[in-house]
C-alpha cells in the first residue's frame, strides 16, 4: 500500500480522466506515473516512487508539459521515474513537491 504525500493529494482530481503506468522493480520499489489533460487542455504529469513498504521516496507533478501529448508525457515520466529509482538520476534532484 502506498503512503501518499501532499504532492499526490494536490494532484488528485477524480473528475479528470487519467492514464497510469504502475511498475514494480526487482528490489520492491514501485513506480506510479499518471498523465491527464487538465480542464483547459494542458497535459499534466504525476510521478511517484515508493519503497517496498509504501513510503514515498519521490513525488512530483507537472502542471503543464507544453507541446507534449499524453503519450509523450507518459514515456518521459516513466523514463524519469526509472532513472530516479535506479540511481541514474540523483534523488536529491527530485524533491517531494510540486513542479511547474
Amino acid at each position: 500500500m502506498r503512503i501518499r504525500e501532499e504532492t499526490y493529494w494536490n494532484w488528485a482530481d477524480a473528475q479528470l480522466h487519467s492514464r497510469s503506468h504502475d511498475e514494480q522493480l526487482s528490489d520492491g520499489t514501485s513506480l506510479d506515473v499518471q498523465v491527464r489533460l487538465s480542464r483547459t487542455g494542458a497535459t499534466q504529469l504525476f510521478l511517484g516512487i515508493y519503497t517496498r513498504q509504501g513510503k514515498a521516496m519521490v513525488e512530483e507533478y507537472y502542471d503543464n508539459r507544453p507541446c507534449e501529448t499524453m503519450t509523450r508525457a507518459m514515456v518521459w515520466g516513466v523514463d524519469r521515474a526509472r532513472a530516479l529509482a535506479t540511481g541514474a538520476l540523483p534523488l536529491e534532484k527530485a524533491p517531494l513537491r510540486r513542479q511547474a
